[in-house]
């Protein structure tokens, strides 16, 4: 039986590599859990019954407000991580080491696994999520470097598109590429599900937007935050904004977070986990956001979304009716949004590019057989 080992360093990693360690549960496939630390997973571990990590490493460094500080303790903690995980890996001699995403663990567990730290090695280390690219380098900063970086060092690349695929064509001789779809398929059909059995309350019987801000570029930048609230004052229905503690410490700081506080239609909520959030996204009008997945989420059910940012790594979407790029211009973006929330306005049919529900089964019949590669 083949021996598998799973690297995670963050929870939007764990929410996409879910469904893979689900389905090698249920066909009783035994594998390594190695969770690098730099997020938190306990309660994502016990939501979805998946197995305690069986070796946790060093706990990402804590962040500084100064840039430059902030990236120096970074790399340092990547540097060490490096070893650790090449040090796991060795103990557990897996057939296949398998990571995920865009982070500072992709990158470090590409780095680790990889034939220049392990010229004798005879396991294949994949890279889940390969070929995004947003096009600039700092923007999404770090995200764009490290998938550079895990495609470089990978031998087998799990693509999630066509487009994905067509970026790394530049490997087709030298690593085995492979179009498998998007996980987060499977991951939004498990969460709805277990928002049913739960029986979560949407947040409102009428419409509403969903808001999710996050991204540094965004919050550390009082010009950037200062558009981005003036485009939030603009909605007109019940509008919720669940808020991360750096959101909200940042429009503290700059001034922001009274005006919405003070606003009859924006509701500020307290974190609230995936399952529930995915349950309100598929009951919302409009969602806004700033993030990479959450994009994949809106095509998964169909939902309009205002996506604030300059770059998109996620390009696929905006070739529907129903996902606009910003760049952060106040005037087109409230336009959009009334557009969108108009009762003239529908979504037009869209085959979902990352295709459909059933993907982690496609995955680890790769894993299990090993016919393609």
């Amino acid at each position: 039986m083949k021996k598998v080992a799973i690297i995670i360093g963050t929870r939007a990693e764990f929410i996409k590599t879910m469904p893979i360690m689900l389905e090698l549960k249920k066909r009783k496939i035994p594998y390594s859990f190695i969770h690098t630390g730099q997020h938190s997973l306990k309660d994502l571990c016990e939501k979805f019954e998946i197995k305690k990590p069986d070796f946790v490493l060093t706990p990402a460094p804590s962040k500084s407000t100064k840039f430059f500080a902030r990236h120096i303790r970074a790399a340092f903690w990547n540097l060490g991580l490096i070893f650790s995980i090449k040090r796991v890996i060795k103990k557990i001699n897996p057939d296949y080491v398998i990571y995920h995403g865009d982070t500072m663990t992709t990158a470090s567990a590409s780095i680790a696994s990889s034939k220049m730290l392990n010229p004798s090695k005879k396991y294949k280390n994949i890279h889940l999520e390969a070929g995004l690219r947003s096009g600039n380098l700092f923007e999404p900063f770090p995200e764009e470097i490290s998938r550079i970086i895990a495609d470089r060092f990978s031998e087998v690349l799990f693509a999630v598109s066509e487009r994905s695929k067509n970026n790394l064509r530049r490997y087709k001789k030298s690593k085995k590429i492979i179009l498998t779809g998007n996980t987060i398929i499977d991951s939004v059909d498990v969460s709805y599900k277990k928002a049913l059995k739960e029986k979560i309350k949407v947040f409102s019987n009428k419409k509403f937007a969903l808001i999710s801000i996050h991204r540094h570029e965004n919050i550390k930048n009082k010009k950037r935050l200062e558009k981005i609230v003036k485009i939030l004052l603009s909605l007109n229905i019940p509008s919720y904004f669940p808020l991360y503690d750096n959101t909200k410490e940042k429009l503290i700081k700059f001034g922001l977070y009274k005006k919405l506080i003070e606003n009859k239609n924006i509701t500020i909520l307290e974190y609230i986990d995936y399952v529930n959030f995915i349950y309100q996204l598929k009951n919302c009008s409009l969602l806004i956001c700033d993030g990479g997945s959450i994009q994949e989420e809106s095509l998964v059910f169909g939902k309009p979304c205002i996506i604030l940012r300059n770059f998109t790594e996620r390009q696929e979407g905006l070739e529907s009716n129903f996902q606009f790029l910003s760049k952060l211009n106040v005037k087109k973006t409230v336009y959009k949004i009334n557009e969108y929330l108009s009762k003239d306005f529908k979504v037009k049919k869209f085959k979902n590019p990352y295709g459909n529900i059933g993907l982690s089964e496609k995955i680890v019949d790769l894993i299990q057989n090993d016919k393609n590669y």
